[in-house]
């Protein structure tokens, strides 16, 4: 069920908060995708009891669109007391003392986290195999990935296991699990949401994001989290929303004529072809135009994201916390021995791949024309920006791959992001909604890209969208 219906269910006491919370967690345990990586079933449970005698006793206090509504947390997100490891041998056993600003805001209104979900090792990959408690399944096919990194916020959801779920998008992180699960996500601008207690990927690419059922539902999680916190540094102070209308007319929508010439299935070409079509219909003017920069989106973004993790990452030493091996036997030992073991083969591999990019020699080379290339493509955006509304893309050029296929060849890993990198790197929002299914029934997915701070017309286009299809209430088999 829905976000928003199951929290008008509680209001008018239909449903009690307890009865929602525990068929979550029944529902969580039996993790048939491997979503979950840990449960709170003790607090959660707790906590369902205070908002109903809330509910019971002070109905005028409530003024959440979503009270009562369980909520399934990325495990790269710090929450208080429940055990937040990024998947990784690296961080087991680690329970922050503190919550990350979303994780506060979603609770004062009322939302209850029951526990953090699958992802790839440090949110590094595509697919969510990369952790170290093994991969999410696609509720569609099990023998499919969910997507990457957010697979288990993204998989829980379509099967059913939460209604509405964190996750975070350093590349494409949201966008492309929602498309391989058939499900709904926001990316939003980066500074829209606070970064405060995100365990660090990349800093200047990451953003905090949700999946849902819906664009509604997420975009009443999407309220409820975003605002300045003086406790990130990244954020604007004015960071205003512009405004959505009612409808499409008017609305124009640029389509990357590029995006469809090599490289992608049929079967996703034909779909987002015909979202466009729908859109079409629905009044607005779609228009083909070639993305500029495009060869150079993957180097670019790998290389700064590698940079800034290597950097990041460096504070995992086996000293500070963390995993720490016990066969060192000296300083130098517990470094490399600590690291070697505590990380997996993907997390190593762009730790020294950030390394080499940033090491005497190789910085003007590499980083510095990164971050010059980048430049260019925010540049080339801005002027995307004062010919179209929003811009129609594919989320990824196919449908979600056998679990295996991929994980031994970087490049096809890699180039499988070409649709979604260029987004964060010009640090801007775009919604990931279902557009249909390919022949063996996978679920396909389109993204619409706007300006910064842009979401309200994004959510408008995309509940316009949604109002007259159905492939979002389309569920796996076996998923009520």
């Amino acid at each position: 069920m829905k976000a928003l219906e199951l929290s008008k269910l509680i209001k008018t006491k239909e449903l009690s908060v307890t009865e929602v919370v525990r068929s979550c967690l029944d529902a969580a345990k039996k993790n048939k995708h491997n979503a979950f990586l840990a449960l709170d079933e003790e607090n959660a449970l707790k906590r369902a009891e205070e908002l109903q005698r809330q509910l019971n006793c002070q109905p005028s206090t409530i003024n959440s669109q979503l009270f009562g509504v369980p909520l399934g947390v990325k495990d790269n997100i710090s929450t208080t007391g429940i055990e937040t490891t990024c998947a990784s041998k690296m961080l087991g056993g680690y329970k922050p003392v503190f919550n990350a600003t979303v994780i506060d805001k979603a609770e004062q209104a009322g939302m209850i986290v029951i526990g953090k979900l699958n992802m790839d090792e440090f949110a590094m990959g595509g697919s969510s195999e990369t952790g170290n408690k093994g991969a999410v399944l696609n509720p569609w096919d099990l023998s499919r990935v969910a997507g990457g990194s957010s697979g288990g916020s993204a998989a829980a959801v379509a099967g059913g296991e939460i209604p509405l779920s964190l996750g975070s998008d350093t590349g494409g992180s949201i966008r492309q699990p929602c498309a391989f699960c058939g499900v709904t996500g926001i990316k939003p601008t980066y500074g829209a949401v606070s970064r405060y207690g995100l365990i660090a990927y990349a800093s200047s690419l990451d953003q905090i994001g949700v999946i849902g059922q819906d664009i509604s539902d997420c975009a009443a999680l999407l309220s409820l989290i975003s605002g300045y916190d003086e406790r990130d540094s990244t954020m604007p102070i004015d960071n205003k929303q512009r405004e959505g209308g009612g409808n499409l007319k008017g609305v124009r929508i640029g389509l990357p004529r590029n995006y469809f010439d090599k490289g992608i299935d049929e079967d996703v070409k034909s779909a987002v072809l015909a979202a466009a079509k729908q859109f079409e219909a629905l009044g607005a003017t779609v228009e083909e135009f070639s993305l500029p920069l495009t060869d150079y989106v993957i180097p670019a973004y790998y290389i700064i994201a590698c940079a800034e993790a290597s950097s990041n990452l460096s504070r995992y030493d086996g000293l500070k916390y963390g995993y720490r091996s016990e066969n060192a036997k000296n300083l130098s030992e517990v470094y490399r021995m600590s690291r070697s073991e505590g990380f997996g083969l993907e997390v190593k591999r762009r730790i020294m791949l950030g390394s080499f990019v940033l090491s005497s020699g190789y910085y003007d080379a590499y980083y510095k024309k990164a971050l010059q290339t980048r430049t260019l493509i925010k540049h080339e955006y801005n002027k995307l920006f004062e010919r179209y509304d929003m811009l129609l893309s594919p989320v990824a050029p196919t449908t979600a791959y056998k679990r295996g296929e991929n994980i031994n060849d970087p490049i096809k890993m890699y180039m499988g992001d070409i649709y979604t990198v260029s987004v964060n790197l010009a640090g801007l929002p775009a919604v990931s909604l279902p557009c249909g299914f390919d022949k063996s029934g996978l679920p396909v997915g389109f993204q619409l890209i706007g300006n910064a701070f842009s979401e309200a017309g994004l959510i408008n286009a995309a509940q316009v969208y949604q109002n007259c299809t159905d492939f979002h209430t389309r569920k796996p088999k076996g998923v009520v």
